[in-house]
This record gives structure tokens, C-alpha cells and sequence, in this order.
């Protein structure tokens, strides 16, 4: 048997999915975010660019800067923080329920 693929979007098939009324939508493109705002990090694969990686999905993070037209995001994972890079059709702001 062969072995299984090891690149950056391998068993991915299912996590990029996008449901029907999950369309893509231009106001995703242009929303913008303040320093220190929460956001959640929700991969679209509709744009590759600065796409983050699978593993972030859903992670609640913090804007730490605007480079360019994308987003450095601080998010904890265990005992680290990683700085991610996205663009703003990658993020979704958190919505705090008071």
C-alpha cells in the first residue's frame, strides 16, 4: 500500500466543506478589525490566500496587527502563543453574550 499524504491540507476534505448557506459573500473581504479585538479564526476555502491552517479552526484569538491586508492573530494553543496570519475572510468577530 501506498503511504497517506502528508501536505498542508491533507484530511481537510470534510473540515473546508461549506454548506449551502454558507456562500461566499463580499462583505467577509471587507469587514475590518481593531488592535486587541477577539476573533474566531473559521477558514474559507473559497480564498487560499493567507488561508491559516486546519488546526486553528475555531480557536478564539486576539488581533495583535494589520500587515498588509491580512491580520497577525495571538492564539494560545497549551502553553504557547503563535502569531497566525489571515486575512479577514479567514476570521469571524466574536460575539460576547452578555
Amino acid at each position: 500500500m501506498t503511504t497517506s499524504g502528508k501536505g498542508y491540507r491533507s484530511r481537510t476534505r470534510k473540515k473546508l466543506r461549506k454548506r449551502l448557506r454558507e456562500k461566499f459573500t463580499v462583505t467577509r473581504f471587507l469587514q475590518e478589525f481593531k488592535t486587541n479585538e477577539k476573533v474566531i479564526i473559521n477558514p474559507d476555502p473559497f480564498s487560499q490566500k493567507a488561508m491559516p491552517h486546519v488546526r486553528f479552526k475555531g480557536k478564539v484569538g486576539t488581533v495583535k496587527e494589520k500587515r498588509g491586508r491580512a491580520y497577525v492573530i495571538t492564539v494560545k494553543t497549551g502553553k504557547r502563543e503563535k502569531e497566525i496570519t489571515a486575512r479577514p475572510e479567514h476570521l469571524k468577530p466574536l460575539q460576547v453574550s452578555e
